[in-house]
């Protein structure tokens, strides 16, 4: 009877749970090959409920996401449709950079759902990640000449052999630089250096721009999640550095953030495989 009643308690949980009511927690037994059952449920029961809650929170965060694409889209074309707008090339072109602005998303969001499930798919080649990083980099010099910034790129003597996907390591690298740019102000500096040491790789992207407090560290990677303050410009979706994240733990490597603080800029650390020649 000591096992059966717990037991049955368990069998009813898994049954709510099914239905899809997580928050089912199964008093603990004092045998001890029972309440070990019930601890593994009980932990199911919270991860299950964690899962649904980032569901819903990722539904709200694309519907807010695309709710001003959208408003933007209906209210230029409700006042063409009325005559109050004209409808010549230049009136539509902010029609077509909010569709563009939609597009991209889809595709982050599908990008972001690939990486997030280990689907990323890798056309994997032998190659020096200098080449790589440098003329990543170098595609986003007018970019951050435009915005009065210094972009020192500093790599290695020695080739840094990496197998690697070059298309996708030149998108996380030219996110990171982009982000510096937008974060930094007009007379700071941007570094991206290329370093090699043991068995890893490595490529950081550091600048003088606004800096990161303790807690953002991490959420920055969180999708959709942007730093309170931050200055104003021309961003993405808002998942860049999760997909960026999630291409680089594809390859078997790590993406890290460090910053002394506000104010004093920060630092992006790629890792990733030496690859032996």
């Amino acid at each position: 009877y000591r096992l059966v009643r717990p037991l049955r308690t368990v069998a009813a949980a898994t049954r709510e749970m099914a239905q899809g009511r997580y928050a089912v927690p199964v008093p603990r037994p004092r045998e001890v090959e029972v309440a070990a059952l019930v601890d593994d449920v009980n932990t199911l029961g919270q991860a299950l409920a964690e899962t649904e809650s980032r569901r819903v929170r990722l539904l709200g965060e694309v519907a807010h996401e695309m709710r001003t694409p959208l408003t933007v889209v209906d209210g230029y074309i409700e006042g063409m449709i009325d005559g109050v707008l004209p409808t010549g090339p230049a009136d539509l072109a902010p029609v077509a950079d909010e569709v563009r602005r939609l597009r991209r998303l889809v595709e982050d969001l599908s990008q972001l759902s690939r990486a997030q499930e280990g689907r990323t798919t890798l056309e994997m080649q032998d190659l020096d990640l200098r080449s790589v990083v440098s003329g990543a980099a170098e595609r986003l010099r007018p970019q951050a000449l435009d915005a009065g910034l210094i972009l020192a790129v500093d790599l290695t003597v020695e080739p840094v052999p990496v197998r690697a996907d070059p298309d996708r390591l030149a998108q996380v690298i030219t996110n990171l630089v982009g982000n510096a740019v937008r974060a930094t102000p007009a007379g700071g500096r941007i570094e991206v250096r290329v370093q090699s040491a043991g068995e890893t790789s490595t490529c950081t992207v550091g600048d003088t721009g606004e800096g990161l407090a303790p807690e953002d560290l991490e959420r920055i990677f969180e999708r959709f999640y942007r730093v309170a303050g931050q200055r104003p410009g021309p961003g993405g979706s808002g998942i860049g550095l999760t997909i960026a994240r999630g291409i680089v733990l594809a390859h078997g490597g790590t993406l890290t953030a460090t910053s002394a603080g506000l104010g004093h800029g920060c630092v992006f650390t790629m890792t990733l495989p030496r690859s032996p020649r």
